[in-house]
């Protein structure tokens, strides 16, 4: 995140936001940088790539399934748009922590032992580690101590757009990042591979919640996609994972989608048309 501080600051906050006495490595003045920075990302991110899913890749007959809630897309997007700025607080501390050289983020590639090996590497752990921790802290918040309170309002949309992908308690949507967050403090990480992959988790997050239930056929059982992740909206104890099944299979709540069977939610309507 320094680089995109150090970005933020050269082009935009020394010379005409903050007071020319205020040093650019101040505490403070970083602290407060990034919750503005992290917030209006997080925003950008959201609602960019949520409409172009939206308008371009979700299926809008979802929109007369039963489970599809009266002014569902507002309220999914409101639910979001309170919440994000919650969850920025925490994930601002982790970014903060970043930037002062907690982290193990390298500049260079040359500061990397393995070379692009290692930034190639990298990226594959980073999927992997990240998909596990979300796995079982996704897992964790279905426990009956904690999904009442921050988990179930993601539930409530059974049969999500691109705007539910963000519209989580705060609570809920931190936990859920954590693994992204913490990933660089325990392993090198190259800084624009971290910036890459954060908007693609980002990105992801959406195309799993897009209505889209098209995998190449070999890799169905492989990918978590959406077809997944709307079975998990709908039956709840069955596929957690992120990206991959492989955690799913390993803790016994692998469950093959509805719709690579028939009987899935635009099979429901169907029916429903032919009747």
């Amino acid at each position: 995140m320094d680089l995109v501080l150090e970005a933020a600051d050269r082009h935009l906050l020394t010379p005409y936001v903050y007071p020319a006495g205020w040093p650019e490595g101040e505490p403070c003045r970083q602290l407060l940088s990034l919750f503005v920075i992290t917030n209006l990302g997080a925003l950008a991110l959201y609602l960019f790539f949520g409409t172009l899913s939206y308008y371009f890749i979700f299926d809008h007959e979802l929109k007369k399934h039963p489970q599809f809630l009266e002014n569902q897309v507002r309220r999914e997007i409101c639910y979001a748009l309170r919440s994000l700025p919650w969850i920025s607080v925490p994930t601002v501390a982790l970014f903060f922590a970043e930037v002062r050289g907690y982290s193990k983020l390298y500049d260079n590639i040359e500061d990397s032992p393995y070379g692009w090996s290692g930034v190639f590497f990298s990226m594959l752990s980073f999927l992997f580690f990240t998909d596990m921790g979300i796995y079982w802290i996704h897992r964790g918040l279905h426990h009956k101590l904690f999904y009442k309170r921050f988990h179930k309002p993601h539930h409530l949309w059974k049969i999500a757009t691109p705007f539910a992908s963000h519209a989580f308690h705060p609570v809920d949507g931190f936990m859920q990042s954590l693994p992204y967050h913490v990933y660089p403090f325990l392993f090198p990480l190259h800084k624009v591979t971290y910036l890459g992959l954060y908007i693609f988790v980002n990105v992801w997050t959406i195309s799993i919640h897009d209505g889209d239930y098209r995998v190449p056929r070999f890799l169905r059982h492989v990918i978590n996609g959406s077809a997944h992740h709307t079975d998990h909206h709908l039956y709840f104890d069955y596929n957690y994972g992120q990206y991959f099944t492989l955690w799913d299979k390993i803790g016994g709540s692998y469950k093959s989608p509805t719709s690579f069977e028939g009987k899935g939610p635009h099979d429901y309507l169907r029916k429903l048309r032919e009747k």
